[in-house]
């Protein structure tokens, strides 16, 4: 019944065959992240229905982020994923959340809030079968999870997904063309009083659900963020760590899922006064505040955008501990996460004089990887036939 529209689907979301490899010679002068080893990604590039910029900073011996876009006729994909224990279940969702996308949306013949909510609950189940089945040998990737920020465009309409305490945020022009920012996402991390309220609503006979560790509210005393992709731990019993794992280990086995991964879910059509929506993992947000972000990107060209965006927020990391941004690039990864987290931002410019139009997409498009292993390291991956 739905066999055209998958057809269609299929068309707008398949992206092109060929993935760009980033590397450190895509590092622009006058943006000025120049010097630092940990920084890279891609200035400029097309989508079906504008520009987008993305960068990344690795602070930890091992980078946690993953993150990905894909673009296609007319329809754009934005994934950012903050892996937390180790990289993982990041990698893991960069490898297979799109994918399941891309099946639940063909077999269903669209995209809407219902479809990219199944496709994060596939890529969530598929994460713990792997859990389950490595669980024996390797026992801490029951420990391993990640947040999960997901934008669709697609034909005119923004769809936003998230889990944890990553970040969408919308910059739209108002009254005598004054950038103002929206958030778009909901935040599950316990530092919000809504989100203990709501635990302790969820788990009235545990005294111990949120409670306040070294400064820092944490569920079970362990994490900050409520909602997630892994963490099996804290999900399934048999997956609880025995006190050989001090950092992991619960006084009590937990009887239900602590954590949840039923991701915050919005949807919105694009108005001619939107402008350009920031994605980005909250080591951005520690630092810049979400009006910050769109001033800067409201008032400096588009080439590099991301980066400066970066360098914006890794100058003030380095002010708060008294030093310059100069004396913080001395500083190799793992050391360096004492002052940042691993941060990565995409910025997706919407023009909407291009949209219903035939744009032309670059042959090369880019399949993230601004994130595993480094600006020298990246792999191709297979694109969808």
């Amino acid at each position: 019944m739905f066999s055209w529209l998958a057809r269609i689907v299929s068309a707008c979301l398949r992206p092109v065959r060929r993935y760009a490899r980033m590397s450190k010679g895509d590092n622009l002068d006058d943006v000025s992240t120049v010097g630092d080893a940990l920084v890279w990604g891609k200035d400029l590039e097309k989508h079906s229905c504008g520009e987008f910029s993305y960068a990344v900073v690795q602070a930890n011996e091992v980078i946690e982020d993953h993150s990905q876009v894909e673009t296609g006729s007319d329809a754009v994909f934005v994934g950012v994923y903050d892996g937390h224990g180790g990289a993982e279940a990041s990698r893991f969702i960069n490898d297979h959340l799109f994918l399941n996308l891309m099946r639940v949306a063909q077999e269903n013949g669209s995209i809407s809030e219902d479809i990219i909510r199944n496709a994060v609950s596939a890529t969530e189940d598929g994460f713990l079968t792997l859990v389950r089945r490595s669980y024996g040998i390797k026992p801490l990737i029951a420990a391993m999870g990640s947040c999960c920020l997901v934008g669709v465009i697609w034909k005119g309409t923004l769809y936003i997904a998230n889990l944890g305490d990553s970040r969408a945020v919308i910059g739209s022009v108002g009254r005598s063309n004054k950038i103002i920012a929206e958030q778009l996402t909901k935040e599950h991390n316990a530092s919000k009083e809504e989100v203990r309220r709501e635990l302790k609503s969820l788990h009235p006979e545990d005294s111990q659900i949120v409670v306040m560790k070294q400064g820092t509210w944490r569920i079970k005393g362990i994490i900050q963020v409520s909602r997630s992709i892994g963490d099996a731990y804290l999900k399934r019993p048999e997956f609880s760590f025995d006190p050989s794992f001090p950092r992991f280990h619960l006084p009590e086995p937990i009887r239900r899922p602590v954590l949840t991964a039923e991701p915050s879910i919005c949807s919105r059509v694009l108005r001619p006064n939107d402008k350009f929506i920031i994605f980005a993992s909250d080591g951005l947000w520690e630092h810049l505040t979400n009006q910050e972000a769109v001033e800067i990107v409201h008032t400096n060209p588009r080439t590099g955008i991301a980066r400066r965006l970066l360098r914006a927020a890794l100058n003030e990391a380095a002010r708060k501990r008294e030093m310059r941004y100069k004396d913080l690039q001395k500083i190799g990864k793992g050391i360096r996460r004492f002052f940042h987290d691993d941060i990565t931002v995409v910025v997706v410019y919407i023009d909407h004089d291009l949209r219903c139009k035939n744009v032309t997409v670059p042959e090369l498009s880019i399949k993230g990887f601004i994130d595993t292993v480094g600006p020298s390291n990246f792999r191709n991956l297979r694109g969808l036939e």
